[in-house]
């Protein structure tokens, strides 16, 4: 069949049901055909282009993921204008596909595709690839920085330089005038050239902040409980009762100076509030970024901003614990605001459900995240005195509208 409408052999009526992809014929001759009318033929591309981008998931991935699939179509999956990030994983795995094509679809990818790029073994030992990622203009600075790295590990001398070090025990030799305290160093570990990022990208807003203690948003309550904090780290009531006058002088007995950025071994082992207590901003920060599902959750609570939107990067934290953090009323609006700038997070359903239930999300952002709830969601939104007024009507409105619509469908 794809070689009569090459030929252009068959009749108008046919050329239209196959550009809706309804003729009987296979699955990977079907969006071959459909591939070569979005891109030759001027009557029916649209439609063609519209039900490729509409094509069943599953014989899609198939095609992405086999050599065998025809150059055109590849390429075809592989443009930007035409990339769905379900696929781009099998793409790149794909060896019919070409350094070059993907070097052209690195150096336009989204911010999130760019994080499949980066987990893709055949990519991150490609130089082409990596350098046309390397331009793209949508990166973080933590992405960039991490492409930046892994450049920089296939130059033998780089190569010969971290074998030297890993033989001599680990030890890195510091360029010329950096002190082991300079968050400007070479790190081996790709998780320490994120946090390098970060700390870089927001030097300004770190240096800004001073040296401010870790101060959680609504206080310890729980944690406070099962292990008591320094009374300087907290803002809640301490767990044993001590007088105003104490605690007011708290804060005082402990000199700013006594934060660190590191811990030893045997601080390491304390409890996760104690641990955070010690840390100055920068120690916090690369704790929230590297540290364990404990200590994120307390650190989303920071009252300084910068380290709560640190937790948001790490490149650990899970679909669950943002959820969790998408509810809680005890977080700082920029983290609520945060949240649904990354795509990852607003592809799952609870995110954006928690998100607009919480009567601490700005209603702004609330009103923009509702269209995409359930007729269910919408009624029990519709009845929540928690959130505002202003949510509660238009919940009540759009809940009637979907539920016509269903009726009627």
């Amino acid at each position: 069949m794809i070689d009569l409408i090459r030929a252009a052999a068959v009749p108008p009526n046919l050329m239209q049901s196959a550009a809706r992809g309804s003729l009987s014929i296979p699955a990977p001759e079907m969006i071959e055909i459909l591939v070569h009318l979005a891109k030759h033929n001027s009557a029916f591309a649209q439609q063609a282009a519209l039900t490729l981008a509409a094509w069943d998931e599953t014989s899609a991935k198939a095609a992405a993921a086999n050599p065998a699939t025809s150059r055109e179509v590849i390429e075809y999956f592989a443009s930007s204008g035409n990339l769905r990030p379900a696929l781009l994983p099998l793409l790149l795995a794909n060896p019919a596909i070409s350094e070059e094509t993907l070097a052209a679809l690195g150096g336009a990818v989204s911010r999130e595709d760019a994080d499949t790029f980066l987990a893709s073994e055949r990519a991150g030992k490609s130089r082409v690839v990596l350098s046309a990622l390397a331009s793209n203009p949508n990166l973080s600075g933590i992405q960039s920085a991490q492409i930046e790295e892994r450049i920089s590990q296939l130059n033998p001398e780089t190569k010969a330089r971290a074998a030297a070090a890993t033989t001599s025990g680990g030890t890195v030799e510091m360029p010329a005038g950096k002190s082991p305290g300079t968050i400007d160093i070479e790190l081996p570990d790709h998780h320490d050239a994120e946090v390098k990022a970060f700390l870089n990208e927001h030097a300004g807003e770190i240096s800004a902040e001073g040296e401010k203690s870790f101060q959680p948003i609504g206080g310890i309550h729980e944690e406070a409980q099962a292990e008591p904090a320094p009374a300087q780290a907290v803002d809640a009531k301490p767990a044993v009762p001590v007088s105003e006058a104490d605690a007011t002088a708290a804060p005082a007995k402990a000199p700013t100076s006594t934060k660190k950025s590191v811990l030893t071994a045997e601080e390491q082992r304390g409890s996760a509030l104690q641990k955070i207590s010690k840390l100055d901003i920068t120690g916090r920060i690369q704790l929230a970024m590297k540290g364990t599902k404990e200590e994120r959750a307390l650190l989303i609570r920071d009252g300084t901003k910068i380290v709560a939107l640190a937790v948001l990067e790490s490149p650990k934290v899970s679909d669950g614990e943002v959820e969790k953090f998408a509810s809680q009323k005890n977080v700082l609006e920029a983290v609520l605001r945060a949240i649904p700038l990354k795509r990852r997070f607003m592809k799952n359903y609870n995110v954006v459900r928690n998100l607009v239930f919480n009567p601490r999300t700005p209603i702004d952002l609330s009103l923009g995240l509702m269209k995409n709830l359930m007729v269910n969601d919408l009624k029990n939104l519709a009845s929540n005195k928690e959130v505002s007024e202003t949510i509660r009507k238009l919940a009540l409105r759009q809940f009637r509208q979907k539920n016509e619509t269903q009726k009627r469908d």
